[in-house]
């Protein structure tokens, strides 16, 4: 597994966002999660209660950014291009 990959990315977002409250800290952090559990089942196709937790992980991370592109899109746009995830198809 990939554990040490996206590290950067955290800390690049501590050193600009004190606040890990803030829904762009949160988002990056799910990410990072699914990003680790994606990796995980790709060897562990079984693995159902993984499965279950993406799919948690997943909504949230959905509902968050739906709220971001409804309150400021600059900031959601420029967060969607900066973690290369794909655009939300329902707001």
């Amino acid at each position: 597994m990939v554990k040490n990959a996206f590290i950067p990315i955290i800390s690049q977002e501590k050193k600009k966002e004190e606040n890990p409250g803030s829904v762009e800290f949160q988002v990056v952090n799910f990410t990072n999660k699914i990003r680790r559990l994606t990796s995980h089942l790709e060897l562990h196709r079984k693995d159902y209660l993984s499965q279950r937790g993406l799919r948690k992980i997943l909504g949230k991370r959905q509902r968050l950014l739906s709220y971001l592109s409804k309150k400021n899109g600059i900031r959601y746009k420029k967060l969607i291009n900066r973690l290369d995830i794909r655009e939300s198809q329902i707001r």
